[in-house]
């Protein structure tokens, strides 16, 4: 399938060009809401167009007076307008810009400085003990430590800024003249840390500017639109995501946390969302939650079909008939972006019935990242959709059943691995990226993902199970919140496998609904289900033990499961 844009879009070589192109074209549009506390009182701050354009000259000029020009500037903290200003400044200076996973244990960080040459740390105030004990170990290339807010000790962004705009009124054009070359490295990110040792992915102005156009050609983004940016910028999803927002003239807002997130919906009006498959789901179990709790399931599930029918007719009432369910999510959020790992599509039938568009897109740090995606024009639930319009997706060392590994190969693919050439020539050949990601295309040309390559679960006869596939319709069971599929060796023959899994079950669900039963109980209702759920695969990909959880499987801060490190914690407590 030949993908066509959608939307008209222009694209530009560099970050640069997008930055300087937005300034002009929205001008006075708000680019960010800055929420403060103060005194009790909350004050929200809009940043413009003109003025973050102003503030990111006014910051780089100084960064320049400070010798800092062609150097490596890590960011870490939590998402918030002095992070976006700061990868923004790095990327239109040249300064190569190196995101840090604000939730990395200390000597984790530590090793991340080190191995990406950091020259400069722009910090959240939170982070402060940690970076001081870095400070005095002495490992690290750190010559400066700027803090996010005025903090005793540390130079902060904001003065910083100020001082360069003083200079830049005095004649000092240096940092704003500074041509930027599209092809080389300008940001050094971190894979997500799923493996022992994360790698070092080194990307380019032309992989984030043409993965945005790609995302402007077939994606409804307006400038009226407000997003809330909750995806964490020091992920390549969450920091390409706020850049395609930039370009098409909308308002950011920032979030308060997880648990806030529908007073924030209701707060800024937002009506653009871009999250994770966890996140997703669990706003829409909240609202089914409470649907089934005022007795109306039936009745919302007639509604669907009706407006379902009426659809077919060109008739859309949905917004007007599930009105109800969409004021308790700030009533204008109109369109949902699913990413970072595959998601239910019950979740996303489940919204786009309701009215809120609902497309789920698939990529990896090393593409930065959507290499597919759907649209207005191809949705289709259960599939991550088609090819970006400016890659080629291919499937390759298929099996019996057309599932092979996927690559690509376009402007958006990675210019290697920082200092591993042996895993750099691994998964780049000829053009090529191979994903290591197992999956095939339909009849439509509609790409499907059956998990990752090192996550397939191999049996004794032969025959191949992929965790997430399984995993999709546990987590559909109401007493379960999370679960992990995999393969248990037997003691005496390694290569019999017995597959397994482990579920974290929903306190919750379990006060309202099992209030009086036991662990024993709770236990035996749970496995019955998994019986039923068995029902659906064939015999061999039935779940034959059951290991049950109060504690959160260990995750990336992207809401991945650390298979590896969660299978160690399940042999100790099988041991």
């Amino acid at each position: 399938m030949k993908t066509k844009a959608l939307y008209e879009a222009t694209e530009r070589k560099d970050v640069k060009e997008i930055v300087y192109h937005i300034a002009k074209e929205y001008n006075e549009n708000t680019a960010f809401v800055i929420k403060n506390k103060i005194d009790g009182h909350v004050k929200y701050t809009n940043i413009s167009y003109k003025q973050l354009l102003e503030d990111i000259n006014g910051f780089g000029t100084e960064l320049y007076s400070m010798g800092l020009q062609g150097k490596r500037i890590a960011i870490i903290g939590k998402n918030r307008y002095e992070w976006v200003l700061t990868h923004l400044t790095n990327l239109l200076g040249g300064m190569v810009s190196v995101p840090l996973d604000k939730d990395l244990p200390l000597e984790e960080l530590e090793s991340s400085l080190i191995r990406s040459k950091a020259d400069v740390i722009v910090f959240d105030p939170k982070l402060q003990e940690n970076l001081q004990k870095i400070k005095e170990n002495g490992k690290t290339n750190l010559k400066e430590y700027i803090c996010m807010e005025k903090l005793n000790g540390y130079k902060n962004v904001v003065d910083l800024m100020e001082e360069g705009k003083k200079k830049v009124d005095s004649g000092n054009t240096k940092y704003i003249d500074y041509k930027v070359d599209e092809n080389a490295m300008n940001i050094l990110l971190f894979t997500s840390g799923t493996t022992a040792k994360s790698k070092a992915v080194m990307l380019s102005h032309r992989n984030i500017a043409s993965n945005v156009y790609a995302l402007q050609c077939v994606e409804d983004i307006r400038p009226t639109d407000t997003n809330i940016a909750f995806l964490p910028f020091h992920h390549i999803f969450g920091s390409t995501c706020i850049i395609w927002t930039l370009a098409c003239g909308l308002k950011n807002v920032f979030p308060d946390g997880l648990r806030y997130i529908k007073q924030n919906l209701n707060e800024y009006k937002v009506t653009i969302f871009v999250g994770v498959p966890l996140l997703v789901e669990s706003i829409y179990k909240t609202i089914m939650k409470e649907v089934e709790k005022q007795g109306k399931t039936k009745l919302i599930k007639n509604a669907i079909k009706v407006s379902n029918f009426l659809l077919k007719l060109h008739i859309d009432v949905r917004r007007k008939l599930f009105k109800q369910i969409l004021d308790a999510l700030g009533g204008e959020l109109r369109f949902v972006v699913s990413g970072g790992a595959p998601a239910d599509p019950i979740i996303s039938k489940g919204f786009n019935d309701f009215g809120i568009e609902t497309v789920q897109g698939y990529g990896l740090s090393e593409t930065a990242p959507v290499i597919a995606g759907e649209d207005r024009e191809h949705l289709k639930p259960g599939t991550v959709g088609i090819p970006m319009i400016n890659d080629t997706i291919e499937i390759v060392n298929k099996d019996e059943d057309g599932i092979g590994e996927i690559r690509v190969k376009g402007p958006n693919v990675m210019l290697g691995y920082y200092e591993m050439p042996e895993e750099t020539s691994k998964v780049l050949k000829d053009g090529w990226f191979y994903t290591g990601d197992l999956g095939y295309f339909d009849d439509e040309g509609y790409l499907t993902l059956t998990g990752r390559n090192k996550d397939m679960i191999v049996l004794k006869n032969g025959k191949k199970v992929f965790p997430e596939e399984i995993e999709t319709y546990i987590n559909r069971i109401d007493l379960v919140s999370e679960c992990m599929v995999f393969g248990l060796p037997d003691k005496k023959d390694k290569r019999n496998i017995k597959l397994s899994v482990k579920v974290v079950y929903d306190e919750e669900t379990i006060k309202e609904k099992y209030s009086e039963k036991t662990e024993e109980d709770i236990y035996n209702i749970l496995w019955e289900k998994i019986k039923e759920t068995n029902n659906s695969f064939p015999k061999y990909k039935h779940i034959q033990k059951l290991i049950v959880s109060h504690t959160e499987l260990i995750k990336t801060t992207t809401k991945k499961v650390k298979r590896q490190e969660e299978m160690k914690v399940i042999q100790k407590e099988l041991n």
